[in-house]
């Protein structure tokens, strides 16, 4: 639900930016090509919009405030559900590059560390997709469409058209090539390849911004289906399963849990690593002991899934596998005062969307939409619940906890 100003790009479709996205300056167009919208108020109640007042036609003008390009042909053209099957594409040639690099290497090879980069360790297994996303994006994505690439890996400029100045891209494509490398380089896990697109804004392109997002699993040897979930801002989530042994797809309905208890489901607090585990324990204890109330039955009824991987936990709450998961990792750190890179980055959330179109209830642990700019370094705290019920039973709870231990 959006309750404050938001911004209407485009009369063809209902997409909504973030005020943080309208450029500082739009008394009068300068200092470099510039996106202008129309100011709206969102209807809470109706799920409608009205103008409240236009600041300028939808329009993109240069330096010198002439008009380049009509935003809403712009739109016309790269329509959300267009960008969203981009990105499957995108997600499948990934899959298929990094299953067809793994043949031949065991967990020893896929695991030697690589570098450092982007807040996280790049291992051998990471390095398969890059030339794969380059050679994609230089050979499917629109020229018409220019775009930033942003991804973990790669820590320069990636434009595309090859050789398009980032102030000169219409839009900014995060990616996570492969989300959850460390269970898939041992073969004990799925990975997933992680994509979301958002009109350009420059250091101000936020996650609430992302009109379309995909993620494609990268399934295991002994796995015969790979999964892809997308959506479009404007549309519905869709699921499909590909076999990987014969080719063909199938339609998948996933819905999520519509359980209205935590006892006897799946629900945890990420503590992959060591690091902040004791901190992030003590909190989750607490939550249940106040929820349902610990050693109250002879046998356990809430059970912890550690899948490392965001992508991976996204889609064990789409599925209906899991009732509430969330990472509290980038609050714990600093309440700690580590300076661990071990957290959930934008690029690791930028399918969120996909939970929304579920019904999920996606949010930071203390309120409100879980944001951060497209990059490879901030971190993000958040929280799933399955459903409304269930995020009114634990919110609170977790809300007055948190505030009790992170201070």
């Amino acid at each position: 639900m959006l309750s404050s100003e938001w911004y209407f790009l485009g009369d063809a479709l209902d997409l909504f930016v973030a005020p943080s996205a309208i450029p500082s300056l739009v008394g009068k167009p300068s200092g470099g090509d510039l996106w202008l919208f129309q100011k709206l108020t969102l209807r809470a109640e109706t799920g409608s919009h009205f103008r409240q007042n236009d600041i300028f036609a939808n329009n993109r003008f240069d330096s010198g405030g002439q008009v380049l390009q009509s935003c809403a042909a712009m739109m016309t053209e790269a329509t959300p559900d267009a960008l969203r099957t981009l990105l499957c594409g995108l997600g499948t040639v990934i899959r298929d590059t990094v299953l067809a690099e793994r043949r031949g290497h065991d967990a020893a090879s896929l695991s030697a560390v690589a570098a450092q980069a982007g807040g996280d360790t790049i291992y051998a297994v990471d390095k398969f997709s890059e030339k794969a996303i380059i050679s994609w994006f230089g050979a499917h994505w629109p020229a018409e469409w220019p775009v930033e690439v942003v991804m973990e890996g790669i820590e320069h400029d990636l434009c595309f058209p090859q050789g398009t100045p980032v102030a000169d891209t219409h839009w900014k494509c995060l990616l996570d090539p492969i989300d959850g490398t460390r269970g898939f380089m041992y073969d004990k896990r799925s990975a997933w390849a992680l994509g979301g697109i958002a009109p350009q804004a420059a250091e101000d392109t936020m996650l609430s911004q992302i009109v379309a997002a995909a993620m494609t699993e990268i399934p295991t040897s002994k796995q015969w289906r790979a999964d892809q979930l997308s959506a479009a801002i404007d549309g519905p989530l869709i699921a499909q399963g590909f076999d990987v042994r014969a080719g063909g797809t199938t339609t998948l309905d996933f819905k999520p849990s519509k359980a209205t208890t935590f006892a006897h489901g799946f629900s945890s607090l990420v503590k992959y690593f060591p690091e902040g585990r004791t901190l992030t324990a003590q909190i989750e204890e607490r939550l249940w002991d106040e929820l349902i109330g610990l050693n109250s039955t002879p046998s356990p009824t809430i059970f912890d899934d550690q899948y490392i991987s965001t992508g991976g936990q996204f889609y064990e709450m789409i599925n209906g596998h899991d009732r509430m998961l969330g990472d509290l990792r980038p609050l714990v750190f600093r309440t700690l005062d580590m300076e661990s890179s071990l957290v959930c980055h934008p690029y690791d959330a930028c399918t969120a969307l996909l939970l929304q179109k579920a019904g999920i209830v996606y949010e930071h642990p203390l309120g409100e939409f879980p944001d951060a700019p497209l990059d490879t370094s901030s971190g993000v705290a958040w929280v799933a619940y399955a459903n409304q019920h269930l995020a009114s039973i634990a919110r609170p709870v977790l809300q007055k906890i948190l505030r009790q231990f992170l201070t």
